[in-house]
This record gives C-alpha cells, structure tokens and sequence, in this order.
C-alpha cells in the first residue's frame, strides 16, 4: 500500500503526453484504450489484465453502457459497476476494438480484452509494467498504473464528489481507503476551509 500511495497524481498536460506517445505506437489504440480506462475509470492493472471482451461488448457488436466487475476480477473480491459514460473513453475503446475486427475474423467473447504483442491476455505484473513503459517514455518517470486511479480519485475530489460516491467508484472496502486520497489534496482541504460556518 505505501507504494501506491506514493504514485504521481497525472497532470493534464502528462495525460495528454502519454496519450500522443501512445498513439504513434505499434499498439497504440490499445495503449490509449488502457490509458483512458485507467485515469477515466480509475481500474487497477489486476482488474484491467481481467477483463474480456463479452465485459465490454453486446452479442451484436454495441459498446455497453456499464461494465460489471465480478468478484474474481477485483482486489478483494468487490462486485462493482462501471460506467461507460465517458465520450473520449467511448472513442478510445471503439477505435481499439474496431482495430482487433480488422485482425480477427470473429471476436471472441471469452477472449481478453486487452492483448498482448503475442496475442494472449496480460497478467497483472505485464500489465503494470506497459504502464510504467508508457509513462517512462513520456518522461514521468515515477509514474505507474496506480497514477490513474489517484488521478480518477483527485479529479473527483475536485469537482466536489462525495466521499461514499468516491469510494464506490473506486471499489474500496471502507470510505477510510477513499479518505487517504482526500487527506493530501490541498485543493479539497481548501474548499473544507472555505466552507466553514463560522456563524457570522
């Protein structure tokens, strides 16, 4: 847990930077997919290497609305939903998936979402070290996979979410997991600050 705690919240500028090096990438509608799911869903590599393409995908071809993260999926067995509102993540992943129609005959519902350069699924491990690749290349050096989900979280928590709102998007077990990303955030201490009733 220290290790993640420690991982850089993105900039937008640094978000814009990796997603412009991942494009000119061999891979690079899948690595924009993954950055995106990432910081605009806040996944953990675990839960990204898990995911299939049935998760994502209607029988008929249609981007789903909401993906549901079974308890296999998720650190600590956590059902969640997720939510597939996003345009730019939309975008993302449908370039990604019309990218894999044009190399396989027939998507395979059971078949991972996101592939490796061989062709199989990640594990977790891979996943995390593409992610600390990307970043790398982009010159955040400190940066790893767990950067985007304290980006989700911070971004959240600057637009004036709620806390049990929060903690349910992010799949913590408690609101105390959630409260450690409020605690350092200057901009939410200020807003807590501004808002004090003084009676006056």
């Amino acid at each position: 847990m220290g290790s993640e705690k420690k991982a850089p919240v993105l900039t937008m500028g640094q978000f814009k930077a990796v997603v412009a090096i991942a494009h000119t990438q061999s891979q690079g509608a899948r690595n924009v997919a993954l950055l995106f799911f990432s910081v605009a869903l806040g996944l953990r590599a675990k839960e990204l290497s898990k995911l299939l393409v049935r998760d994502v995908l209607f029988p008929d071809g249609r981007i789903k609305d909401e993906i549901l993260l079974t308890r296999t999926t998720t650190k600590g067995g956590k059902q969640r939903l997720l939510y597939l509102s996003n345009t730019e993540v939309r975008r993302a992943l449908g370039h990604y998936i019309k990218e894999r129609r044009g190399k396989e005959v027939i998507l395979n519902p059971k078949s991972a979402l996101f592939l490796s350069r061989k062709g199989g699924g990640f594990s977790p491990n891979t996943m995390q070290m593409l992610f600390k690749r990307l970043y790398r290349q982009a010159g955040i050096e400190a940066a790893s996979s767990h950067s985007g989900r304290r980006t989700f979280a911070t971004a959240l928590i600057e637009k004036g979410v709620d806390i049990k709102a929060i903690s349910t998007l992010m799949g913590h077990s408690s609101i105390a997991m959630t409260a450690r990303y409020v605690d350092d955030n200057p901009i939410k201490l200020r807003r807590v600050c501004e808002d004090v009733d003084c009676g006056v």
